[in-house]
């Protein structure tokens, strides 16, 4: 399942985000509401976590911008404010769960799972990424490009999954810092284009057409 945290608390947003990834789910964070929006608008993602006061664009506001496009991706509220009419509000705003603060994280992964099944009805999980001729089995975690086997190691694994999964879209540094590394700010080293170095030395070697592309000054595209 792949999650779009929308939460401006560092703190809220570190701890849903490492739960996440630790029940195996990939994980993207935005601290604001408009580039929430923008997020959700530009890329698929399964679900969406989504706190309920965010700073400029407030979240029943994002989600209302969300079905206004047409967009339905599942919507799961969270907020302090745990009235009755401000629960009838969120979820007459688009939201399709509504969860008060303080919460217990194994309950939000059930509404989020049970969020999902219903819109994915009885489709099977995903189970293999592919761009082009490179593909990643994410049962196996091996990766072959045109049918070539590629032996990562485990963090570059994790970062080509990343990359991925955003096929055709640029990420920044600080996407990948957190979603790959965990870190919520730029320990200001090399380490991201070290492994980027090296993983297109491995999928991009003796390729007719590259596939990891440096976007100056933006961040990184596969595809």
């Amino acid at each position: 399942m792949r999650v779009l945290v929308v939460e401006d608390d560092a703190e809220a947003a570190r701890y849903l985000s490492k739960g996440l990834t630790e029940s195996g789910h990939t994980v993207d964070h935005a601290g604001d509401g408009a580039t929430g929006l923008f997020m959700a608008a530009s890329q698929d993602y399964d679900a969406l976590v989504v706190d309920r006061m965010l700073p400029g664009l407030d979240g029943l506001s994002l989600i209302e911008a969300l079905r206004k496009s047409g967009n339905v991706v599942p919507v799961l509220i969270l907020s302090a404010m745990d009235k009755v009419n401000d629960r009838v509000s969120g979820l007459r705003a688009g939201g399709d769960d509504y969860l008060t603060k303080p919460f217990a994280f194994a309950e939000l992964l059930a509404r989020l799972e049970a969020l999902t099944r219903r819109t994915r009805g009885t489709a099977q999980p995903e189970t293999r990424l592919k761009v082009a001729d490179l593909e990643l089995d994410l049962l196996s975690r091996t990766v072959t490009r045109a049918g070539q086997p590629i032996a990562l190691l485990p963090r570059e694994l994790k970062l080509l999954e990343y990359l991925m999964r955003h096929a055709g879209h640029v990420v920044t540094r600080t996407m990948i810092l957190e979603a790959v590394w965990d870190y919520h700010f730029d320990p200001r080293t090399n380490v991201i284009d070290v492994h980027i170095s090296r993983l297109r030395q491995k999928i991009d070697r003796d390729a007719e057409t590259p596939l990891l592309h440096t976007v100056r000054g933006a961040g990184y595209r596969l595809g």
